[in-house]
């Protein structure tokens, strides 16, 4: 993990992922990606939360430029369009996981949170962010698209414009739009970021775990659905936990 540029430590039901390059903002690389894809297959299976967070001034300030300025970019130009796509899977795999049902993930961000950065924070179901944050889907100043499955997350956080506008754009936003746009959840001081995060991730344990799996699963498909589907998943889940506490679950 630490060849990554990450580590994982774990206190009871909650896991915090450390992206820990502070050098270099956090700047990711496939490396990283792999990394974080194989430590999500290892999970305990107690954990209920996890925290997502940078070491030192930023969150992360998004792809290494030496990746691009290296061959590893170059050389996904050179495979075949269909091996592209699987390559960028694999990528993708590090940022997907933290949609998992059985888990409440929190990113807590401070300073940069760029590009790969800002996708890594709309990856996860909540945003804590310090009022030092700053946020921009940057790929297009590279001539690229956001890849790493933040495009869906943010069109439904901020809607289709607003979301156009700041992939086209690439601009900065600060904390205190992110709070009023909905990028955001909470908006705190630097030195209180932790602290924070840590007060949500109680919150989320205080609640019973499958009640929270179901409501996070009814929350998560409701954009997909009509009314109609939506009130039987509704009468579904609720006739599963009642089931539940009522002793007579499968």
């Amino acid at each position: 993990m630490a060849a990554a540029g990450f580590r994982i430590s774990q206190d009871g039901p909650v896991a915090t992922v450390t992206l820990d390059r502070p050098e270099v903002r956090n700047a990711q690389t496939p490396e990283l990606w792999a990394g974080l894809a194989e430590a999500a297959r290892g999970l305990a299976g107690d954990v209920r939360v996890v925290v997502v967070r940078g070491e030192g001034r930023s969150f992360s300030a998004g792809l290494d430029l030496k990746v691009v300025q290296g061959g590893e970019f170059q050389q996904l130009a050179t495979v075949s369009p269909e091996e592209c796509a699987d390559r960028i899977a694999g990528f993708q795999q590090a940022f997907s996981w933290l949609r998992r049902p059985d888990l409440v993930t929190i990113a807590a961000v401070q300073g940069h949170a760029i590009g790969a950065g800002f996708q890594l924070a709309l990856a996860c179901d909540l945003r804590i962010a310090a009022d030092d944050a700053l946020f921009a889907m940057a790929e297009v100043t590279l001539g690229l698209v956001p890849d790493l499955t933040g495009t869906k997350r943010l069109v439904e956080l901020v809607g289709y414009a607003r979301a156009l506008e700041l992939c086209v754009t690439g601009r900065r936003v600060n904390a205190a739009e992110a709070d009023r746009i909905g990028l955001v959840n909470l908006v705190v001081a630097r030195d209180e970021l932790d602290a924070a995060a840590a007060d949500l991730a109680t919150a989320v344990l205080a609640a019973p775990r499958d009640a929270v799996v179901e409501i996070k699963a009814l929350l998560a498909a409701a954009s997909g659905r009509g009314f109609a589907e939506q009130e039987r998943a509704e009468r579904e889940a609720q006739t599963r936990r009642i089931r539940d506490l009522a002793g007579l679950g499968e």
